[in-house]
């Protein structure tokens, strides 16, 4: 046994319980001893955090329903800065599936879908303020993983729940309605006077958008695939609904407007209304495509939008939450909206987490209307 001195002060009195450890051809390497009282390691142990063990949703290679695993996975301890958060509801959005499918790209494999959560707050990360065990909390949009019972969070991502909403209207309606609030309050200031064509006006953001842009004066078209669906639509505020199974909605939104055109369309269809859409706008319309459900829309020449001056922008909310304070604004305004009664939570579906492959199967084939959540098993 060989023993040399890596940084370690050690008394005579330790290297002596070892009288053949230096070799007597070798000379002795001198170490300054401390008292004995205070010995002192100049090389931390390796310490370990603890890991628990939660369910989670995980996707180890692209594709339909099927692929979303219910698996066990480990959670550490939250670092500087992190939180971890127990799950109470979980909302379900039509982005979870463009990255199931790989539409948007994972960072890595396998990943946990999901980009909204309500819940409680059970550990902080060391030396954070501002938070603490027991907050109820909600975030939307980043970072992706929450389909899982549990998990870990950035602080500054979070936004405190009024305590007057419940969590699962919460989960039901941030990420949406923040969605709502840029496309109609930054993408396109919508004002009153305004007439606004809105595609799927049923589901979850379509829902919001007719009901706030009807608070805030415009005249709403909108158009669903359905009877039932119509009728949902026009109780959120729609003046005209076109079902488009049953009549060309660019021929009915010019009826409707004398051929003038709307100012604004919100098209999150894609490739399937994408050119009508277009055909819709009024001169110096803005057309905002905010989703493809229906696949990515042909290229569009800039020829076509010369023909009326026309707008056209791809925004994505984490752009326009980039800083804490647009968060918190942005979120602020749409839970203040929610207790006013401006925004009605249409929470026609929820699904245990575990059968979350079932839930986006639904969504797929728009079975569902309005918000979609998740309740994680047990909760």
């Amino acid at each position: 046994m060989r023993l040399t001195c890596h940084n370690l002060l050690l008394p005579n009195s330790f290297i002596s319980r070892f009288p053949r450890a230096i070799p007597s051809n070798q000379k002795s390497r001198k170490c300054v001893p401390l008292q004995t009282s205070t010995i002192r390691l100049a090389v931390r142990a390796h310490s370990v955090s603890p890991t628990t063990m939660v369910k989670a949703i995980r996707v180890h290679e692209l594709g339909g329903p099927e692929v979303l695993k219910w698996e066990d996975v480990e959670l550490g301890d939250p670092k500087d800065g992190e939180i971890r958060v127990k799950n109470k509801a979980i909302g379900l959005n039509f982005i979870d599936i463009y990255f199931r499918k790989g539409v948007y790209k994972a960072a890595a494999f396998p990943f946990t879908p999901g980009m909204e959560a309500v819940g409680v707050v059970t550990a902080v990360g060391p030396g954070l303020t501002g938070r603490k065990v027991g907050d109820i909390v909600a975030y939307a949009g980043s970072p992706m993983g929450a389909y899982a019972e549990e998990q870990i969070l950035p602080a500054d991502k979070v936004v405190p729940v009024p305590p007057s909403i419940d969590p699962i209207v919460v989960a039901s309606i941030l990420l949406k309605g923040m969605t709502a609030q840029f496309l109609l309050r930054r993408c396109f200031k919508v004002e009153r006077g305004h007439t606004v064509l809105v595609h799927a006006a049923a589901g979850g953001v379509g829902s919001l958008l007719c009901q706030w842009a009807n608070a805030l004066g415009a005249t709403v078209i909108g158009t669903v695939s359905t009877k039932e669906k119509a009728d949902q639509a026009k109780d959120d505020g729609c003046h005209h609904v076109i079902i488009y199974k049953e009549e060309d909605f660019v021929n009915r939104v010019n009826e409707i407007t004398s051929g003038q055109g709307v100012e604004v369309v919100y098209d999150s269809v894609g490739k399937d209304t994408f050119q009508g859409s277009l055909d819709c706008l009024k001169t110096h319309g803005y057309m905002v495509s905010f989703g493809q459900s229906s696949g990515s829309p042909d290229p569009v020449p800039l020829s076509a939008l010369a023909v009326k001056s026309l707008f056209l922008t791809r925004p994505s909310m984490m752009h326009y939450t980039i800083t804490r304070d647009e968060l918190l604004a942005t979120a602020g305004e749409v839970f203040a909206n929610v207790a006013s009664g401006v925004l009605r939570v249409r929470m026609n579906h929820t699904y245990p987490l575990s059968q979350v492959a079932q839930a986006h199967a639904d969504l797929e084939s728009r079975k569902t209307s309005g918000s979609v959540v998740l309740i994680p098993d047990g909760a």
